[in-house]
């Protein structure tokens, strides 16, 4: 695996399965938040550090791509990784697996604004913050 890319592995429960009987889409998007918050967390920056500095990412936008479904009992595999930075932004990258037969199940991003906690406006992302995410260049992308 790359360094700087999370892994969350998982098996898709039934309450996630919506009236077509497939994952419900709005599921990809907890999952990505998930996968987002864990992965940071093992990079050394949990929630409880952001919220001692002041401050919170909030999103600007999320676009996903769906490429085959996912059903109840199946296990999925989600990558995400830091593709940027700029000064006040972060944009987050995710690929959904079926690791039984490597299917890509849909692609996804996330836009974060850095925002300090009280005011809600968007503030530089720090240094050290920023050095512990590796940048994933599109060449690179798992």
């Amino acid at each position: 695996m790359i360094d700087g890319v999370g892994t969350i592995d998982l098996v898709v429960p039934k309450t996630a399965i919506d009236v077509n009987g497939h994952v419900n889409n709005v599921q990809y998007v907890q999952w990505m938040q998930e996968a987002a918050m864990a992965h940071s967390a093992a990079r050394g920056w949990p929630t409880k550090r952001f919220l001692a500095l002041g401050r919170t990412w909030i999103i600007r936008s999320h676009t996903i791509e769906y490429f085959h479904s996912a059903y109840a009992g199946e296990a999925i595999r989600i990558l995400t990784w830091v593709a940027d930075f700029q000064k006040i932004r972060s944009l987050r990258k995710y690929k959904f697996y079926r690791p039984a037969d490597g299917v890509l199940l849909a692609a996804a991003a996330t836009l974060f604004i850095f925002c300090d906690l009280q005011t809600g406006r968007p503030v530089t992302i720090p240094k050290e913050v920023q050095q512990a995410y590796p940048i994933i260049a599109p060449a690179d992308e798992p």
